[in-house]
């Protein structure tokens, strides 16, 4: 297959400083056990504009970016410029489902998207391109460029318990042990490095009581896959789709990359150009540092509650953006 079929972003953005969204968010906030509404959810960082100066300088490739957001928008985003699609929430999830306050159940509906490619990248907010970076990073010969990497199942960890929601679905859907065997050359490659091919091999035994790792970055997604998960498995999604906030009973976007991995739809690359941080007031240098210098390729900063001095902070890692991108984009007026 010749890599040139369209290939397009998609970018979920909420501003959390809009009252009119505000005034949304409290009619059907309930303080319940179990439902994430933490301020780091919807908190705004001001850099979206960076996203796209980011996409526009190091991925000129892409065909489209469908941009999902409530309804607000940044005032300083131009909506005639060529490449976006801005997708309302109205414009592509049933309305019975609306209004929904979580990013999960909206990425897991990526595929409702009105003129989405086969191909497609998925972005949250916090999740940047650092450097040039070719299509062939995302896709090659019509398949996912992905990692593949088996890991325990720790309710402990951050995201702990949709992985043990994601791992339920997948166990019951595949045979580890034997997904990988059908595939052994792509969960052992050379190009996962050593100890992650040791990884691998020593859990191997024990992959039917195992799941696989998330790097925590832009991926990339087959919408035939969403489909036909949707398809097969609608009962158990859409009891995702039902839960207007984050609720530890749901699945996540990640189960359509476990798909196209243990289906071995994919092809191995390594994940040693990526990075991810929780940024908290300590770290923001550090990061700030590494997106000026153009280290890593991808790379996700995700918000925390951790954050005491959140305008120093903010204003720490927005001007490493201006340094790395300080030129507009033609997405903005």
């Amino acid at each position: 297959m010749k890599e040139n079929y369209p290939i397009d972003f998609v970018v979920a953005w909420i501003d959390g400083n809009d009252p009119e969204w505000q005034a949304e968010y409290k009619k059907y906030y309930k303080d319940e056990k179990g439902i994430d509404v933490s301020i780091s959810r919807f908190r705004d960082w001001n850099n979206l504009q960076y996203w796209f100066r980011c996409v526009e300088r190091f991925a000129p490739w892409v065909r489209k970016i469908h941009l999902v957001t409530w309804g607000h928008l940044p005032e300083w985003l131009n909506k005639d410029a060529e490449k976006l699609n801005i997708v309302k929430h109205t414009d592509f999830i049933p309305k019975e489902y609306l209004p929904l306050f979580s990013a999960l159940s909206l990425l897991l509906n990526s595929h409702l998207i009105n003129g989405l490619a086969e191909h497609f990248v998925l972005f949250d907010d916090d999740m940047f391109l650092g450097r040039n970076i070719d299509r062939t990073r995302f896709f090659k010969k019509g398949k996912p460029v992905d990692f593949a990497q088996l890991t325990p199942i720790s309710p402990t960890l951050p995201f702990g318990h949709y992985t043990l929601n994601n791992a339920n679905l997948m166990h019951k859907r595949y045979n580890f042990i034997s997904a990988i065997s059908k595939n052994p050359f792509k969960w052992f490659n050379v190009k996962y490095g050593i100890s992650a091919n040791l990884k691998n091999l020593f859990l191997l035994p024990f992959a039917n009581n195992l799941i696989l790792k998330n790097p925590h970055i832009a991926l990339p997604f087959l919408k035939s896959v969403y489909e036909k998960l949707w398809e097969e498995e609608f009962e158990v999604l859409n009891s995702t789709r039902e839960n207007k906030f984050r609720n530890l009973t749901d699945i996540t976007q990640w189960v359509m990359r476990y798909e196209q991995l243990l289906s071995g739809n994919f092809v191995p690359h390594s994940i040693k150009d990526t990075r991810t941080d929780v940024i908290t007031d300590a770290n923001a240098e550090e990061i700030a540092n590494y997106i000026a210098r153009q280290k890593y390729a991808l790379f996700c900063i995700n918000d925390s509650n951790d954050i005491v001095d959140f305008e120093k902070t903010k204003a720490t890692i927005n001007a490493a953006f201006e340094k790395l991108v300080p030129e507009k984009s033609s997405f903005e007026r």
